[in-house]
């Protein structure tokens, strides 16, 4: 992402990392009507759009079960980072409880086609990642109390 990209660990705020923004030079004028089969140019979002979406995001994780575990994948920490930029894309870092997870081959692209439907989101991405190894203690206290860990 560059210097105008929206980072935000999971529950944190979103900030705009770099000291300047990055300038790009003008690009042609875009037609004002898409021809057949093109998609209409998106627009950069503003901040605040895209910490809304950030939370739409957020919310359709919250969405998303480990079909062997009656808790979502956010509050089982499964979710290790959510990022969005003012182009609209997001990048979501994940883990599962184990690398022998039975959906492991299932659940990350599940999780990115969930993404990509959201409204206003230009692209998804799904980083599956092994660091740190997913351990009980990064559920949250609603997800060990259903599963009557605390």
């Amino acid at each position: 992402m560059g210097a105008a990209a929206l980072v935000a660990q999971k529950g944190g705020a979103v900030t705009t990392t770099g000291a300047t923004p990055v300038v790009s030079p003008p690009a042609a004028p875009a037609p004002s009507t898409p021809t057949p089969g093109q998609a209409a140019p998106m627009r950069a979002l503003t901040l605040a759009e895209a910490r809304e979406l950030k939370t739409k995001v957020i919310e359709l994780l919250k969405t998303v079960f480990d079909p062997e575990i009656p808790v979502n994948i956010y509050e089982l920490g499964m979710v290790y980072n959510t990022s969005v930029d003012l182009a609209g894309a997001v990048d979501v870092s994940m883990t599962l409880t184990s690398p022998a997870c039975p959906v492991a081959g299932s659940l990350p692209g599940e999780v990115q086609n969930k993404v990509a439907s959201i409204a206003g989101v230009s692209s998804a991405r799904v980083n599956l990642v092994w660091t740190p190894m997913w351990t009980k203690d990064m559920m949250s206290d609603a997800a060990k109390l259903k599963l009557n860990l605390m």
